[in-house]
């Protein structure tokens, strides 16, 4: 902001008649300025932005835990942990905030800008978003604070985030936005966040960041406790479907594909003929669920969700998240080079959510695996279902097996997209590649499966 400023009272200085009286050798504004005149006009949007949105941002204290009695006396600690901000979203008494700083309390005390206090009810949670509802009853209309379209935020514009940091009540900080669609932060399980200059400390978490406009275009969730400058906000629009669901339900309801997925690496484009990251790779698909139903197949490449792209297994994840169970969405796929649309009916997620492992993947090392046909005795010891495939019975150490997470115990269920039943067919998918040239292995590893690249040793 200061260099912003900087920039803009340069150019109005040097834009206006001169010579300028100096002091010290610096050229001085008078106050009638358009340069001074543009500042301050500049200082009072922010200055009023800042007191229109002050009073909606309230001060959070958890205070019942697991264990406590709803009779007990109400005791709150003013620094602990969880303690945070919140946002009053409408003259109801409904506010937001994280679902970590409400933790597994069920009732919360809140503090508005006029140091008037109230015991809030947590209406619900959703710990995938980190978002949390809470309702205080008022005998009159509470300030509150109005969404706007994250959809629309672009990077460089300014934001004003407002909390409470280290008990500081209703701290305003002014910054821009620095990056959007920000994910793999391991901060929840569907991230998209908006990420800000504006100073976010402990304590601004569940508080607001607005627009220029007084809108509430994120939830400011977490720092980067080793960065300077770098915070993180939920989407609006994230929080406004979330909220929608806690408010008639409880909890949010979420659609379910039923695939395992991993990312396309540059060797995995190589062999199934798109460009590294388009769409995810689909590595298993689980019997009975919504994908198996509509045709989706192992191999199959995922690259759009009702016309919107993919790009990255979070983002699958979570634009079908955001659809309604029982819903059809169209899935369009590339399967051996063509593309197809498939109709899905999604079913609801299980609230047991099965992750896909992906090993690590390295570039060069020499293949070197001992295999064996699968026995029932091997697959009950490797909690394996399956009946028939190539078990890896021993992996050579430093080989490019071992680089690419290959161990004994895996099961190879296909070589360059053919299935392989027994040794023979495996010997026989090997020998007809070319030394030099990569192996697409399709495993399963405790009934889960991954895709595999590796390269056979030069002649």
């Amino acid at each position: 902001m200061r260099v912003v400023l900087a920039s803009v009272l340069a150019v109005s200085v040097s834009t206006l008649p001169g010579p300028f009286p100096t002091v010290g050798g610096v050229a001085s504004v008078s106050a009638e300025s358009g340069g001074l005149r543009l500042l301050e006009e500049i200082q009072a949007v922010i200055t009023d932005l800042a007191e229109r949105a002050k009073p909606s941002v309230v001060n959070i204290f958890p205070l019942q835990g697991p264990g406590r009695s709803k009779d007990a006396p109400r005791e709150r600690l003013p620094n602990a942990p969880g303690s945070g901000s919140g946002v009053i979203i409408d003259a109801d008494g409904h506010i937001v905030t994280n679902n970590h700083v409400v933790g597994e309390a069920s009732e919360v005390e809140v503090r508005l800008s006029d140091q008037t206090t109230y015991i809030a009810q947590v209406i619900g949670k959703d710990p995938d978003t980190d978002l949390a509802v809470l309702k205080v009853t008022s005998d009159r209309p509470l300030p509150s604070a109005s969404f706007g379209d994250s959809s629309a935020v672009k990077v460089g514009q300014w934001v004003l985030a407002v909390g409470n940091p280290f008990g500081l009540d209703r701290t305003v900080t002014l910054g821009v936005v620095s990056g959007i669609g920000r994910e793999n932060i391991n901060l929840s399980r569907y991230e998209n966040f908006i990420q800000t200059d504006a100073s976010i400390n402990p304590g601004n978490s569940g508080g607001p960041l607005f627009n220029l406009h007084g809108e509430v275009i994120g939830i400011n969730t977490a720092i980067i406790n080793f960065a300077q400058g770098i915070g993180f906000a939920i989407p609006s629009n994230m929080a406004k479907q979330v909220i929608q669901q806690l408010l008639a339900r409880g909890k949010v309801v979420r659609g379910w594909l039923g695939v395992g997925i991993q990312p396309v690496t540059a060797d995995l484009a190589a062999k199934f003929g798109v460009n590294e990251g388009e769409g995810v790779l689909v590595n298993e698909v689980f019997e009975r669920d919504p994908a198996a139903l509509a045709g989706i197949k192992p191999g199959d490449i995922i690259t759009k969700v009702d016309g919107k792209p993919v790009d990255t297994p979070n983002k699958l994840s979570r634009l079908v998240a955001g659809l309604t169970p029982g819903a059809t969405t169209d899935i369009e796929v590339v399967r051996d080079g063509k593309r197809l649309t498939l109709g899905v009916s999604l079913s609801e997620r299980r609230e047991s959510v099965i992750v896909a492992a992906v090993p690590p993947s390295r570039a060069e090392a020499k293949l070197g695996i001992d295999v064996q046909d699968l026995s029932a005795e091997l697959a009950e010891k490797f909690k394996l279902k399956d009946n028939k495939g190539v078990l890896i019975a021993k992996v050579e150490p430093g080989s490019l097996a071992q680089a690419e997470g290959l161990r004994e115990g895996d099961l190879i269920k296909e070589v360059n997209r053919s299935e392989v039943a027994t040794v023979s067919e495996f010997s026989a998918a090997v020998s007809r590649v070319k030394r030099g040239d990569t192996l697409l292995l399709r495993v399963v590893r405790e009934n889960r499966a991954f895709y595999v690249v590796l390269k056979t040793t030069e002649k």
